[in-house]
């Protein structure tokens, strides 16, 4: 499998899961094109709740374990359950309360990326 389509599945994979759990403002950045950028693409959304951060995030890694067989690379952020960052190399997810996002403004920062939104 070439790591296009590798990371079209992950990322097929973590919006269905984020979507499945009511998870909100999920956008994607392509991060291809930045120099600087640790991964090929960031997927960002919000939940409500630390409760629903935590379902999110063990949605998303159940569902791309399921689809693709892969674990995380690394997963942070799991004890305050603010934000989490589930790290698969070349896609990272992070998932946050509003107060957090707004804080971090991950968008703003990475904003030449190009953007999609995905609507839940």
């Amino acid at each position: 499998m070439t790591r296009l389509t590798k990371n079209a599945k992950i990322l097929k994979s973590i919006i269905k899961a984020i979507q499945d759990k009511k998870g909100e403002n999920i956008l994607s950045l392509d991060l291809r094109k930045i120099h600087e950028a640790v991964a090929d693409f960031f997927i960002i959304c919000q939940a409500s709740s630390t409760t629903q951060v935590k379902a999110i995030a063990d949605a998303v890694e159940v569902e791309v374990k399921a689809a693709l067989g892969e674990l995380p690379y690394r997963h942070e952020g799991q004890q305050a359950a603010q934000w989490v960052l589930i790290d698969y190399v070349n896609v990272v997810v992070h998932v946050m309360l509003p107060e957090t996002r707004k804080f971090y403004r991950l968008e703003e920062m990475w904003s030449d990326a190009p953007m999609t939104e995905h609507h839940s």
